[in-house]
């Protein structure tokens, strides 16, 4: 029996997932990002672009630490849902699941100097390395599987994007 709001067009490979999807169950609408994966075009890069209103509003109200304990959760979180999620499509890691790149993501803004100038560059590295995948990224997104594994692998391409904006805040690079 095929999930509620999953479309296959006749001859597909993997389900095109909807609104109604989305919506049937909340580890669902949380590796869609509450909706914002289903984007037609670079739902990773619309997960990426999510994470700045979180940031904004979880840096207002929120204590470094308290920040630090709910990046942690929902990266928790993200494993369950997005392993849930990956099982019900019958991919991994379908495009649309975009808690991976919110979770990384906060992250990365989180350590990044609070300036616009800054977190675009820790945006255009992060989408980078979230799409090309160097090395250790690629090993790791070929060889982890299920929930833990989607969410691993952008955890990595936050190391390397704070790894990079560190050495250019310290050489000038």
């Amino acid at each position: 029996m095929e999930a509620p709001g999953l479309a296959s067009p006749p001859g597909a490979a993997k389900p095109n997932p909807n609104k109604a999807f989305v919506r049937s169950r909340s580890a669902h609408f949380i590796a869609f990002g509450g909706g914002v994966g289903l984007s037609p075009a670079a739902p990773g890069t619309a997960g990426t672009l999510a994470a700045f209103p979180l940031f904004w509003l979880f840096d207002y109200f929120l204590d470094p630490v308290k920040f630090l304990l709910l990046i942690s959760a929902m990266f928790i979180i993200g494993i369950w849902a997005c392993s849930t999620t990956g099982k019900a499509l019958g991919s991994h890691d379908h495009g649309g699941m975009v808690w991976d790149e919110i979770t990384a993501f906060l992250l990365v803004l989180f350590l990044t100097p609070n300036n616009l100038i800054w977190q675009a560059y820790a945006f255009l590295l992060f989408r980078l390395f979230d799409i090309i995948k160097p090395p250790p990224i690629r090993y790791y997104d070929q060889k982890l599987r299920g929930g833990f594994g989607v969410m691993f692998d952008d955890l990595l391409a936050a190391f390397l994007t704070l790894l990079f904006l560190a050495a250019w805040k310290k050489f000038g690079i």
